[in-house]
């Protein structure tokens, strides 16, 4: 899989099959660290209350969350260098990242280092390119205030900068800002974790998901979750009461 952001758009990246939420499908629970917090407790009445969610949220439990990067600049720039990589090299990468930087990893310490020493690190031009636009625009895009902003506006801001696209936007309004109803149709594990939860022969496409979570508003974002986790642990499903597909 390509490192590089997609051809056409140099703005648009395609979500990774693996990224560092889902680096080992075989572990019993990759979401498990002792740091995680438990986020969106108030979705649990109407989630148990689906009837294909219903069970999965039984046996997961409330939604957990590593805790978010309180500096804006280094999880985004984190998010640009794991894009399209496997969970282990981008980590590999992205520690050779902030050891170039000697752990400043701010538009600063980005701008004090020199292009070979960051590609020596790992980085793509395509990434590097991206991290000095970010670096660059940090200040007009007023990170910090993000938190402050309309999921909208937010996706529109962090798309604008080159080389995040609307799924590491969305990532970020789920994983950083905590916004409880993103509903990232563009994540295939998202489709996938759908499909098993529903019994679907086959997974959904973005368009075709966009609407099916509506009666879970506003609460998609632990939909999601729940999508992720049933992939993750490779979950086996009792059929549903009702054989009929949703």
């Amino acid at each position: 899989m390509s490192e590089e952001p997609g051809s056409e758009d140099p703005r648009h990246e395609d979500p990774p099959r693996e990224d560092p939420r889902h680096e080992d499908p075989l572990r019993d629970d990759p979401w498990g660290s002792p740091d995680d917090e438990v986020v969106w407790e108030a979705a649990l009445p109407l989630l148990r209350a689906h009837p294909y969610l219903g069970p999965v949220v039984e046996r997961v439990g409330p939604v957990r969350l590593p805790p978010p990067d309180p500096r804006p600049f280094r999880a985004l720039a984190r998010a640009i260098v794991f894009q399209q990589l496997a969970g282990r090299a981008a980590a590999t990468i992205w520690g050779r990242v902030e050891g170039a930087l000697d752990a400043q990893v701010t538009p600063e310490g980005l701008a004090a280092t020199a292009d070979q020493d960051l590609r020596a690190a790992g980085l793509s031009r395509g990434k590097l390119a991206a991290l000095r636009d970010l670096a660059a625009r940090s200040a007009d895009l007023d990170l910090a205030g993000l938190a402050d902003r309309p999921d909208a506006e937010v996706v529109d801001l962090l798309t604008s900068v080159r080389g995040i696209g609307p799924w590491t936007a969305r990532m970020h309004l789920i994983f950083e800002l905590r916004r409880p109803d993103v509903w990232p149709v563009l994540d295939l594990v998202v489709r996938g974790g759908w499909a098993r939860i529903h019994r679907l022969p086959e997974a959904p496409s973005a368009g075709a998901l966009a609407p099916l979570a509506d009666d879970l508003r506003p609460w998609r974002s632990a939909v999601a979750w729940y999508c992720w986790r049933v992939i993750d642990t490779r979950m086996e499903l009792d059929p549903p009461l009702n054989p009929e597909s949703p």
